[in-house]
């Protein structure tokens, strides 16, 4: 088992970012940055768009976000359309990674406000899968 495990629905069930799952199961999110040239990646990426390299190196996120954007969701693609409403979210943690994910539903509507802090919260779910949610920091 692997990265088929991330998620409600997954799309991929082979990947050589499996390690991320690795991660979560751990309770860390993790992207990936490139020995090269630096640049970091979320999701991880196992090779650099920047340089080319496939230099790469897992990288964990720390500390709180900034939610930069945000939109609640009416329509959702296969096998997410249970979950509806739900809110997604970009949420910056430092100058140079940037990370997408929901919201938790814990967080009501009226309380979403771009720049509010966040923290990831991984969460396990039904059928022994795993993902991650922003809640308040």
């Amino acid at each position: 088992m692997g990265f088929e495990r991330f998620g409600t629905v997954s799309f991929a069930a082979q990947t050589k970012a499996t390690p991320f799952i690795d991660y979560l199961e751990k309770g860390i999110l993790a992207g990936t940055r490139c020995k090269g040239c630096g640049m970091l990646y979320f999701p991880p990426r196992t090779d650099c768009s920047n340089c080319l390299s496939s230099n790469m190196e897992w990288s964990e996120i720390t500390g709180n976000g900034k939610l930069i954007s945000y939109s609640t969701l009416i329509y959702a693609p296969t096998g997410f359309e249970a979950d509806l409403p739900y809110t997604i979210a970009l949420v910056e943690f430092g100058k140079k990674m940037k990370v997408f994910g929901r919201l938790s539903k814990e967080i009501k509507e009226d309380e979403i406000t771009v720049g509010m802090e966040l923290k990831y919260v991984v969460t396990k779910l039904l059928n022994d899968r795993i993902t991650y949610e922003f809640k308040k920091a």
